[in-house]
Formats: structure tokens, C-alpha cells, sequence
């Protein structure tokens, strides 16, 4: 007889809720890391073994041994990396979906899911200038995200080129998961070189025609909003040449594209509608939970015939009348409707609220500047172009912001990490929260005098 391991315990679920709700009620978030330096491995064994243990006991080793050794990407003092702040209803449908074990890979087992999907992804390709034909799927982030649609790339090229080997040409500045993708597909990747941080059509075109391979480039990559500095490539530019180069243009817009929901961004983001496909995160400027990427292409049917799994217990989900398998559309098959939660959150609040948010979050990295500029031992090393603040201290050495790092997050004043810029250390600090005060830039920067 099985175990009974699938009735509701009502006494786990308060446990359990009553712990969500709390946390959901936190404003503002801390950061909660004071334990990271102590041994705790041995406060967690014992408790995977033949036998259970009751619910209070497990739990409380989550919160006293778990929780206070992760931070909480979610506060507003959380601005290394690219921050997550979901809004609380995008994390209350996200409870909905794992209580209600939603699977979202096919229109035949969750047509509603992905409907409710698929109107997010029309909203973000009609910001982008696509057609309202244009379609994707959801997928776990920027990384599966960018090798799906470079798959995509990849065998559209080959088609179009007669080749088998084929290249793909991006920015030195593109994020790792390009060259991973590339790598993983076994297509050559072009680097070329950005100007001043940003890729240019003019730097792609000269490329390629100094290029003496006879392997045929046939796609480019592009990135709205690189993750170190913010930086948005030359997007009409590039388009343009794809367009005359007969290539698969993609953008990796996973940080900056959420851009697209401010009316004062979106104009950056001209040359956009010139792409085959791009993505962007609601897990990160979108105030989504993680683990989200919206991947959007101009001609859906392209990436279904690269992406299609076939196998005859599949064969219910390929039929005439199917309206949109997800799993037709990237590298995945199972997978949680990741789409949902963003589609509740919208819909409760609506674009107009979005847009003020990220403008909220470029506010704030605009008075972070003008402060730098203003403190004599700081120098400010780039003009945010969106939300990024890159900035040295004076006279200090790489051991100099680390120690100050570790102190920021010990005395919980903020998590900032080090990055570099051209060749040497310095601080940055990435503005995703709204909720992130001057007062908080002030205390951060007061911290290095």
C-alpha cells in the first residue's frame, strides 16, 4: 500500500501559509544574511533518511538554518547581479500555480495556460513592432532562452546558406550565455568588436567583409541592455545589415528590453521590429518571480520546425487542430505556464504601473549618478543608459571592494559586488526596485569616504 503522502495536512498547510504570508507581508525586504559565515551543513543531516519528520521540525530548520543563509534578491537594498523584484501578486499567482500543478507544454492539456500566455507575448511583440502573427513560449531564463532561438539561427542559416558549418557573429560585450549557446550548437562564433561598449551595424558590416573564412555568417547577435553596464546596442543599425546580409537577427534583450513598457525607454529601442527574435526577463525588470524568459519570434513557424519533438507519445499533442504547443517553440518540454504569474500581475495593475516602475528604477540610478559626481572620492565611469551605475573609489585596491562588500552586506546596509570596467575594479550598482531610496544610495556611498 502506498504511503499516504497526498492527502492535505491541514496543520502543514497553516504552517506553511502562515509563513508565506508572512513573508509576502515584509515591507521592506531585509536582507537577511547574518549566518553565511558559520558551519551549518551539520544542523541539515539527519533529516534525509528511511523515516520523515514532522512538518514544525523540517520547517524550522528552513527558517533558522536555510532562509538566513540566502539573500532575499527581492529587497530594495539588493543591487548586485541583476536584482528580482516581483510584484506581490505576481507572487501570489505563483503560489496558484504550484497548488493547482499546472502543466504548460501543450494546447492539449493546458489550452487556457497558454492562451493567458501567449497574450503576454503578443503585448511584448506589438512593443516591439512585430506583427500581431508573431509567438514564442515561455522558458526558465535568458541562457535556455538565447540557445533556443540561436538553434533557430543556426538551422534557418544552414537552409538559407547551403551550408553545414555556419557562423554566428556577436558583440565582445554579448552576455556568456551567447558564447555557451554557440558553443553548444557547435557554431562558430564571430566576435566583433563593440565602440564604446556598444555594438554598431558599421563594426558588424566591416566584419564581414574582412572576413576570409569561406564558413557563411548567418545571424548576429545583438543585446538591449548589456548586463554589466546597460549598454544598448546599435539596433537599427545592425538590423539593417542582417537585413541586407540575408541574417537571422536575435536580440538579447533579457535585462534592458523591459525598457519597452516605459514610453520615455521605448524610443531607445528603435530598429527592435527589425529582428527575427528576441527575449527579456520578467524575473528581472518585469516584477516577476524567478525563474522566467519571455522568448518572442517574427515568424513562429520557422522555430516550430527546429523545435518540434516527435515521438509517439506525443503524437495526441501534434494533431490538425492544434492552436500553440509551447514546447513546439524552444529547447523544453515539460515546464510550469512561467508566464502566468506576469500575466496576473499586468492584469491587475496594468502597463501604465510598469512603466512608471522601471522609470522609478532609472530615477533612482540617475540620482545615484549625480551623487557619485558630487563626492570627491568617487568618479563616475559611464552615463547610466538605463539602470546600471558603474563608479570607482579613488585610491583603492581590488582587496579594498571586497572588504567593503562584505561589509556593506554584514552591516546590512546593502549587497553590492565589485565588478570590473576596462580593465580594472570598481563598484556597481544595478536599479531594479522601485522601492530603492536616495537615502539607501547615500548610506551606500557615504560607506566608501
Amino acid at each position: 500500500m502506498a504511503p499516504d503522502m497526498f492527502t492535505f495536512d491541514e496543520k502543514m498547510g497553516e504552517l506553511i501559509g502562515r509563513y508565506c504570508l508572512e513573508r509576502l507581508r515584509q515591507q521592506p525586504i531585509e536582507l537577511d544574511f547574518g549566518g553565511v559565515g558559520d558551519p551549518f551543513e551539520e544542523e541539515l543531516a539527519g533529516l534525509l533518511g528511511e523515516l520523515g519528520h514532522e512538518p514544525e521540525l523540517v520547517m524550522e530548520r528552513f527558517t533558522s538554518v536555510i532562509a538566513p543563509r540566502v539573500l532575499s534578491a527581492d529587497s530594495e537594498r539588493f543591487l548586485a547581479f541583476i536584482p528580482c523584484a516581483p510584484t506581490k501578486a505576481a507572487l501570489l499567482f505563483d503560489m496558484v500555480i504550484s497548488a493547482s500543478s499546472l502543466h504548460g507544454a501543450s494546447w492539449l492539456e493546458s489550452a487556457g495556460a497558454v492562451a493567458a500566455e501567449n497574450e503576454v507575448l503578443k503585448l511584448l511583440g506589438r512593443l516591439a513592432g512585430f506583427s500581431n502573427t508573431c509567438g514564442g513560449t515561455f522558458v526558465s531564463g535568458g541562457s535556455m532562452g538565447n540557445l533556443s532561438a540561436l538553434a533557430v539561427a543556426r538551422d534557418t542559416g544552414r537552409r538559407r546558406h547551403g551550408a553545414r558549418e555556419v557562423a554566428i557573429a556577436c558583440s565582445s560585450a554579448s552576455h556568456s550565455s551567447i558564447a555557451s549557446a554557440l558553443h553548444l550548437l557547435d557554431v562558430e562564433a564571430v566576435i566583433v568588436e563593440s565602440v564604446d561598449h556598444q555594438l554598431t551595424g558599421e563594426a558588424v558590416e566591416r566584419a564581414l567583409a574582412a572576413r576570409d573564412r569561406e564558413v557563411p555568417v548567418v545571424g548576429v547577435v545583438a543585446t538591449a541592455g548589456t548586463t554589466n553596464v546597460g549598454v544598448i546596442d546599435d539596433l537599427s543599425g545592425i538590423g539593417k545589415v542582417a537585413r541586407a546580409h540575408d541574417l537571422w537577427f536575435h536580440v538579447d534583450g533579457a535585462y534592458g528590453l523591459a525598457g519597452l513598457m516605459s514610453e520615455n525607454l521605448r524610443p531607445r529601442f528603435a530598429g527592435l521590429e527589425l529582428a527575427d527574435s528576441f527575449i527579456v526577463d520578467p524575473h528581472k525588470w518585469l516584477f516577476a518571480p524567478f525563474d522566467s524568459c519571455a522568448l518572442v519570434y517574427k515568424e513562429p513557424a520557422l522555430a516550430r520546425a527546429v523545435h518540434t519533438q516527435h515521438a509517439s507519445y506525443l503524437d495526441a499533442i501534434h494533431t490538425e487542430q492544434v492552436e500553440w504547443n509551447p514546447s513546439d517553440y524552444a529547447m523544453q518540454l515539460s515546464r510550469r505556464p512561467k508566464g502566468l504569474p506576469i500575466w496576473f500581475s499586468l492584469a491587475v495593475h496594468g502597463t501604465l504601473a510598469y512603466g512608471q516602475a522601471v522609470d522609478a528604477a532609472c530615477a533612482i540610478a540617475n540620482v545615484a549618478a549625480r551623487a557619485i559626481e558630487q563626492l570627491p572620492y568617487l568618479q563616475l565611469l559611464r552615463e547610466p543608459e538605463l539602470s546600471i551605475v558603474l563608479f570607482h573609489r579613488l585610491g583603492w585596491s581590488d582587496e579594498d571592494y571586497d572588504r567593503w562588500s562584505h561589509d556593506l552586506v554584514r552591516r546590512q546596509i546593502a549587497f553590492v559586488t565589485p565588478t570590473s570596467f576596462e580593465g580594472s575594479t570598481c563598484a556597481r550598482l544595478a536599479f531594479l526596485n522601485p522601492r530603492t531610496t536616495e537615502e539607501i544610495v547615500n548610506e551606500i556611498l557615504e560607506s566608501m569616504a
